[in-house]
């Protein structure tokens, strides 16, 4: 038994012993010739490789190498890195017997560092090298000076140089070789010689759309497209019928350029690549519909339904609720001593004004979506048109409260009502609703966020089901009044008291309206929103006092009723960037990379003038130690985004987030290059996590 195992032992040492012999032999012939010294560091460890131990008589090319191989989870760039980075260049100079030198780049894979995608390589790849001598037949000097950059938790560029000696004579390197053809199996093929087909492309402001078809089923396609440094792009939305052989994949813009140049589409899928060069089309493919793609589980539709709820629910506690709390108990009085059918049906018509506004709201999302336009939640504000008319029914409202005039449907109209046994203030509680819910947009509420990029990146039902719950749980105060309308019976009696109210009530409408001047002051300059206020006071005044002449004062207030309209329409002013505040840098997407890339952490805040909830968010908590003194901390960066006018940069930050609404606030860092985002409403303990968490530090108060 013992001496088997001594001859096992044996023989497996002689084979041992075999294969260090061939080893040595290999080692001794002319190996080395085939790769260049290794450069090492924490990074990677580069070497130029050839498959040829030397130049073949006649041979007129070289197949070549640049092998690198990224620790733990650095990663290296693609031809096109994405938004931030920039792939590895060789400069040749000082080689011998070398006319030109050509880059065959793999199919990359995607990556994601501070919260941008790019493209590149992680682990190991190669290079494969097209080298072109001068000299066929004859020896070749390589001298190799590579640049490139690798990411991680930063970035860090390398510069190096690499040289390899190939004499006159035969000679394969088999490893060398195998490593090259391996990779270079990966390059993509030309549209022409692949089984795939870029059918054709659009792009627009928003997006950039492909379609393809494949003569096998896709598995894991990815799209890449190149346009140039000016141009960069999200993630694809990827989209397949139900045989996977129709593809359709929409990328959004984010950032471009005024001239459009041509676009080169490389496709992935498994295994498989081509690269194409589509013309553009004059219109976008459409989406093919798989239904066990779009549609979410019951679970989700239930979840989401019940968060826009919340949502609305909360918006009724919300920054925004003076001016809306203002229009509900301007609803309430005087129904104290009113039937109770009466006061339930003025209760349901105020509930099914909020719904009804929600639904006017869903119809215009999904037209402007239809359109090819990004939308959000609150953006109406950054209309001027739409801020001039909220500023003239501000005004007439509070002139109404302040008893200047009262505001009654034609007699005619009250008494076919009142035949009709209803009462002329239904169309005012449905009015009151639909205000209430148009003030509240402004603000975005805990539980919002989520249900909004849910309906927007949904289907269409899907938008119609979310703004819907989100205008039950916004309109829940009206139904339960309406449930028990005795509930309004514990009001006080009407009195005297109810003069000081409507002047409170007013009081409040006109600081609404100061608000939005003040808005408009940002968005259309200070000429705009004085001529705006002037007409609406002009309105105000003409209604006060009748004209002996009825039909000369209705055309003369129509006229000042449209005049804000047009002139607000005709006269907003270019865009023009905004001063930051001392310790706030201005919102640069690709400068939250290069900051977080040198150790930094970058707290963003995307704000506007219109929104009620940014404005809470700062005067309690930004703007507060400890918060505050930690954003002006060393090795911590506050930047700012002024969503007040449209910006396509904001608007696709936001979007890269799945967020369609602000107040936004997210935590870029060494340790989180994904970002740490937060709830809309801000606390300061919140922020020191967030910000301690990024860092990689332990930050306490």
């Amino acid at each position: 038994m013992q001496q088997t195992t001594m001859g096992r032992i044996r023989k497996r040492i002689a084979g041992l012993a075999l294969v260090l012999a061939l080893v040595c032999a290999q080692l001794s012939g002319q190996v080395w010739a085939a790769m260049s010294q290794s450069v090492e560091n924490p990074a990677l460890t580069a070497r130029l490789i050839a498959a040829e131990n030397g130049v073949a008589p006649g041979a007129g090319t070289l197949s070549l190498g640049l092998e690198l191989r990224m620790q733990d989870d650095w990663k290296a760039y693609w031809r096109t890195p994405g938004e931030v980075g920039y792939p590895p260049q060789i400069d040749w100079s000082g080689s011998r017997n070398l006319a030109e030198a050509q880059i065959l780049w793999p199919a990359p894979e995607r990556f994601t560092a501070f919260g941008i995608e790019n493209f590149g390589y992680r682990d190991h790849v190669v290079l494969p090298i097209r080298a072109v001598l001068e000299t066929p037949g004859a020896p070749a000097s390589l001298n190799a000076a590579v640049s490139l950059l690798t990411c991680a938790d930063i970035c860090v560029p390398h510069d190096f140089t690499l040289t390899l000696d190939l004499p006159a004579g035969a000679g394969i390197d088999a490893p060398a070789a195998a490593l090259i053809t391996a990779f270079a199996e990966r390059v993509p093929l030309p549209a022409a010689q692949g089984d795939i087909a870029v059918v054709s492309a659009h792009i627009d402001a928003d997006a950039l759309v492909i379609a393809a078809t494949s003569a096998r089923p896709f598995q894991s396609p990815d799209v890449f497209p190149e346009m140039g440094e000016a141009f960069a792009f999200g993630p694809p939305d990827i989209r397949m019928n139900s045989a996977r052989t129709a593809l359709w994949a929409r990328l959004p813009v984010l950032s471009a350029a005024d001239a459009v140049p041509a676009l080169q589409v490389t496709l992935t899928d498994s295994a498989r690549a081509v690269t194409a060069a589509p013309a553009w089309a004059d219109t976008p493919a459409q989406p093919p519909f798989s239904v066990a793609a779009r549609l979410p589980d019951a679970a989700q539709i239930v979840s989401i339904v019940l968060i826009a709820f919340l949502g609305g629910l909360i918006l009724n506690v919300m920054p925004c609720v003076l001016p809306v709390l203002s229009i509900k108990l301007a609803s309430v009085m005087g129904q104290r001593d009113k039937p109770a059918r009466v006061v339930r049906g003025g209760f349901v018509m105020s509930a099914l004004g909020v719904l009804a506004f929600m639904w006017v709201l869903a119809a215009a999302v999904l037209a402007l979506q239809a359109l090819g336009f990004s939308v959000g939640w609150g953006l109406q504000f950054q209309s001027p048109v739409f801020l001039s008319l909220m500023i003239l029914v501000l005004v007439v409202f509070s002139a109404n409260l302040f008893g200047w005039f009262e505001i009654a449907l034609p007699s005619g109209l009250q008494t076919r009502l009142a035949n009709s046994g209803a009462r002329d203030g239904y169309l005012g509680d449905f009015a009151t609703g639909a205000f209430a819910a148009v003030l509240a947009t402004p603000c975005s509420a805990p539980f919002l966020g989520t249900a909004i990029a849910f309906a927007l990146t949904g289907r269409a039902i899907d938008v119609v089901v979310v703004f819907t719950a989100l205008g039950l749980g916004l309109a829940l105060p009206y139904l339960v009044f309406a449930a028990r309308p005795s509930m309004v019976r514990v009001l006080p009696k009407p009195g005297r008291w109810m003069l000081a109210v409507k002047l409170v009530l007013g009081g409040l409408l006109v600081l609404t309206a100061l608000w939005l001047l003040w808005v408009l002051t940002g968005v259309s300059g200070v000429a705009v929103s004085g001529a705006v206020l002037a007409l609406a006071l002009g309105f105000a005044l003409l209604a006060a006092r009748p004209l002996a002449r009825p039909r000369a004062q209705a055309a003369a207030l129509t006229v000042l009723a449209l005049a804000p309209l047009a002139l607000a329409a005709a006269m907003v002013p270019p865009p023009a960037a905004q001063a930051a505040a001392a310790h706030w840098v201005a919102f640069d997407r690709g400068e939250i990379a290069r900051r977080v890339s040198q150790g930094q952490t970058v707290f963003v805040d995307v704000t506007a003038d219109w929104c009620l909830s940014c404005k809470a968010n700062k005067a309690l908590v930004l703007d507060r130690d400890p918060v505050a003194s930690l954003l002006r901390a060393p090795g911590t960066v506050a930047m700012r985004a002024d969503w007040t006018r449209p910006d396509p940069a904001i608007t696709r930050f936001l979007e890269s987030h799945g967020r369609y609404g602000i107040p936004f606030n997210i935590v870029f860092g060494p340790a989180a290059p994904e970002g740490v985002a937060l709830s809309e409403l801000l606390t300061a303990s919140a922020v020191q996590s967030a910000i301690g968490a990024a860092s990689g530090a332990a930050r306490t108060q």
